[in-house]
């Protein structure tokens, strides 16, 4: 059986990159405010929880692209690895239903 906590953590990561891609895009759109997106442990799940940024007035868009640049960094890597476990997962399974029959 497949971890949840690994698929709760790869659909976490991916709205982090989502709302990260969708500040970039904005990076010169006037006005912008980009979405903060943080991701935590709520009992045994990882979510993420997004909200606006708070808004400093600027007439530029306030991305900071160094942070979006590092997010998604962090956030493609954790997809890959809770990937990499659910994998595992399944062919340890496969093989111990091999020995099995």
């Amino acid at each position: 059986m497949i971890n949840t906590n690994n698929i709760a953590s790869i659909n976490a990561n991916v709205t982090m990159l989502n709302n990260s891609a969708n500040n970039v895009a904005n990076v010169n759109t006037d006005g912008f405010v980009p979405t903060q997106t943080d991701i935590t442990n709520k009992g045994n799940l990882v979510v993420a929880n997004s909200k606006k940024a708070d808004d400093n007035g600027s007439k530029s868009s306030q991305t900071d692209l160094a942070k979006e640049m590092v997010s998604q960094i962090i956030s493609s890597d954790a997809v890959s690895l809770n990937v990499t476990a659910i994998k595992t997962q399944d062919e340890m399974l496969g093989t111990l239903l091999d020995i099995k029959s």
